[in-house]
């Protein structure tokens, strides 16, 4: 029986395990040392430059904050957009609003009168005058033939913005006016010859939904809607969109809303953060950017009669209602 020969008497041996495939050879590491530059060269495609891209800041509406521009400089004044502080909710910062986005205005050389359309007379008081001194109020204006607005008119102390005053009688011409032809219509003629000596009359609304405050509607461009950052300020929107609705159906169908503001804003409640969050969700971009956070400067600056943009400059309420005036200008075809 022959035996095997020796494994060198059979000549060269093929390996039993198959030869790598291209793709499965492995790929040599860089060698760290190997600059940027020489790596681009050896690479035939062009390889674009790292892009620095600067982080989006997200504003207290959960939104890209904006930066609004400075409005420009005019040198006429007038015809004025009438915009109206509206909300049937006291307490969510119309008069605070009225006050200090009507100055901020003034700092930008927009000529402001304000309206105090209130019995209460809070956005007198907040400038320093005593209700019951004054000659002519607004009560007399609406209810007297032989009055004009400029009788009515006095300065606010604020150099670039007047006051048409308000006090505890104009609370009976919301009875009287019941009988009158065109009560609607009333405060809108009366408003008439001031157009063209302001660029901007903001009317601070009474806390309902009154003839009063359909008055101040009906002589609107546009209403902004104070909203304090609470549950309860949140459910009575509805009953105000209805009445807006109202109007500009029947009564002034130039009449949009120019914005929401939040009010009393406090970014460290989860509270106030779900109540933006829900504002947002009904509002759309109605909603302000600029949100005014809870301060006492504000009642500071209502005790002493000046708007805060005078009383405490500095302040971030300041500074909020003149990044405001800046979006509420913006808005306004530019200021």
């Amino acid at each position: 029986m022959p035996q095997p020969r020796p494994d060198a008497e059979r000549g060269p041996q093929r390996s039993t395990s198959p030869e790598p495939l291209p793709f499965e050879r492995p790929v040599p590491k860089p060698d760290p040392a190997t600059t940027r530059e020489e790596l681009r060269a050896a690479d035939p495609l062009p390889q674009p430059d790292a892009v620095d891209v600067a982080p989006v800041e997200i504003g207290p509406t959960g939104r890209p904050m904006p930066t609004f521009p400075d409005p420009p400089a005019i040198e006429t004044h007038g015809p004025a957009r009438v915009i109206s502080m509206c909300n049937q909710k006291g307490g969510v910062g119309k008069t605070t609003t009225t006050i200090n986005l009507g100055a901020a205005m003034a700092e930008m050389g927009r000529k402001v009168l304000l309206v105090d359309f209130d019995p209460q007379g809070s956005l007198s008081v907040g400038l320093g005058l005593n209700p019951h001194e004054m000659d002519f109020t607004i009560y007399n204006l609406l209810m007297e033939r032989d009055v004009t607005v400029h009788d009515v008119i006095v300065p606010s102390g604020v150099p670039g913005m007047d006051l048409l005053p308000s006090n505890i009688d104009l609370s009976a011409a919301e009875v009287q006016l019941v009988h009158e032809v065109a009560r609607e219509q009333t405060l809108q003629r009366m408003l008439r010859p001031a157009l063209a000596e302001y660029d901007v009359i903001l009317i601070d609304c009474q806390p309902s939904l009154g003839l009063l405050t359909v008055n101040a509607l009906t002589a609107s461009d546009g209403v902004i809607v104070p909203l304090e950052c609470e549950y309860f300020a949140l459910r009575g929107v509805a009953l105000l969109k209805t009445t807006l609705d109202k109007v500009s159906e029947r009564l002034n169908p130039d009449l949009v809303v120019d914005g929401v503001l939040g009010t009393m804003y406090d970014g460290r409640t989860l509270h106030s953060r779900e109540v933006m969050e829900r504002l947002v969700q009904a509002w759309g971009d109605k909603v302000f950017h600029t949100v005014i956070r809870r301060t006492v400067k504000f009642s500071d600056a209502t005790v002493a009669g000046e708007p805060i943009t005078n009383y405490a400059s500095s302040s971030a309420g300041a500074g909020s209602y003149r990044q405001l005036a800046k979006e509420v200008l913006d808005r306004c075809h530019g200021g």
